[in-house]
C-alpha cells in the first residue's frame, strides 16, 4: 500500500505518519511541501507520488478553513479538497478525509448519526461541510470520518492549554453546557490504520460514505478539564468551576451537543475507539513523559547527560 499523507506536522497528521508505517510506504507532506490552498501543488504532488491505494488529508485548522475548504466567490471554483478528490478518482485511490462535529448545530437531544441533517453554526463548520459535499459529488472512493474535540500531546489544544493554566492558577472556570467526546489524535490515527489493515483500501472504497469516529462516552468541557486536573495534580487538584457558555463568549458559535454516534463505524467495520477517559489517561502519560524528557535535555539541568 502506498499512502499519501498531508499535514504531517498537525496533531492527527503526526500520529497518522506513525500509525500507518506498518501498512506500507507513507509519503508525508507538511504545509511547506504541499499547501492545500494551492490546487496546482495538489495535482503535481498526487501525480508525482501516485498513491496506489490511499490518500489521506488531516483536519484543516480553523484559521485556514476559509482558504482551504470554502467555495470561493467564483462559481466555477470548488472547495480545495475537491481537487484532491478529483485526483484520487483519476488514479482510483481511496481518499480518507476528516470532518467535524461542527457540521451540526447541536440542538439534537441525542448523539448525531450520519444521516442527520447538517446545519453548521460557524465558518469552520460550513467549510468542512462544503468539503464533504464536494467529495460526495465527485464520488471518488472515499471515507469521510467525522470526529470531535481533538487533542494530543503536542501542538495547541485543550489538554495542553488546561495543563498550562493549572501551573498558573488555583481555580479554572470552564464551560459546562457544551457536551461532546474528547478524541485523542492517536486514537483517531490508530482507528484509521485499523480500518485500512482489516479491510484494505479497495473494500473501504466500496463502502464509501460518512462515518463518525470519536471516542466512546461523553463529557462537557468542564468535565474534560476536571479530569485533566485530576491527572495533572492528583494530590491537590485545582478547583474547576462550571460556567455557562454565555459567561465565556467566543468569536464563533459552537454546538451545545457535539455527541456523535459511532454505531455505524462499528457495525460496518468492527472498529471502535476506547472511552474518552482511557484515551486521555494514555495521552496525558505520554505528554508527561515528553515534557520530562524535554526538561532533562535543557542546558544546566543536572540530569542532562
Amino acid at each position: 500500500m502506498k499512502i499519501l499523507l498531508t499535514g504531517k506536522n498537525g496533531q492527527v497528521g503526526w500520529e497518522l505518519a506513525r500509525a500507518l508505517e506498518a501498512l506500507g510506504e507513507v509519503i508525508a507532506f507538511d504545509r511547506a511541501g504541499l499547501d492545500l490552498a494551492v490546487p496546482d501543488q495538489i495535482v503535481s504532488v498526487v501525480r508525482s507520488a501516485r498513491p496506489t491505494c490511499s490518500s489521506m488529508q488531516q483536519p484543516i485548522r480553523q484559521s485556514t478553513a476559509r482558504k482551504a475548504n470554502r467555495t470561493p466567490p467564483t462559481p466555477s471554483m470548488q472547495p480545495r479538497v475537491a481537487v484532491l478528490a478529483e485526483e484520487a478518482k483519476r488514479i482510483r485511490a481511496l481518499l480518507v478525509h476528516y470532518s467535524t462535529d461542527y457540521v451540526f448545530d447541536g440542538t439534537k437531544d441525542a448523539p448525531y448519526i450520519e444521516e442527520d441533517r447538517p446545519n453548521p453554526l460557524n465558518t469552520y463548520g460550513r467549510s468542512k461541510l462544503a468539503g464533504e459535499q464536494a467529495i460526495h459529488d465527485i464520488d471518488c472512493a472515499h471515507l469521510i470520518l467525522r470526529t470531535s474535540w481533538v487533542y494530543s500531546a503536542r501542538g495547541k489544544n485543550f489538554l495542553l492549554t488546561i495543563r498550562r493554566l493549572l501551573q498558573e492558577k488555583r481555580e479554572l472556570r470552564v464551560v459546562s453546557d457544551q457536551i461532546g467526546a474528547p478524541t485523542s489524535a492517536r486514537g483517531l490515527a490508530d482507528a484509521t490504520a485499523e480500518l485500512l489493515r482489516r479491510h484494505g483500501a479497495a473494500a473501504l472504497g466500496e463502502a464509501r460514505g460518512i462515518y463518525h469516529a470519536t471516542t466512546s462516552g461523553s463529557t462537557s468541557w468542564h468535565g474534560f478539564a476536571r479530569e485533566i486536573a485530576r491527572l495533572e495534580r492528583p494530590d491537590s487538584p485545582a478547583h474547576v468551576v462550571p460556567i455557562a457558555s454565555s459567561e465565556y463568549p467566543t468569536p464563533a458559535r459552537r454546538p451545545a451537543n457535539s455527541r456523535l454516534s459511532n454505531e455505524k463505524l462499528h457495525r460496518c467495520f468492527g472498529v471502535a475507539l476506547p472511552r474518552w477517559e482511557a484515551s486521555l489517561e494514555a495521552c496525558h502519560a505520554m505528554s508527561v513523559k515528553t515534557r520530562d524528557l524535554t526538561e532533562a535535555e535543557e542546558p544546566g539541568n543536572p540530569t542532562r547527560l
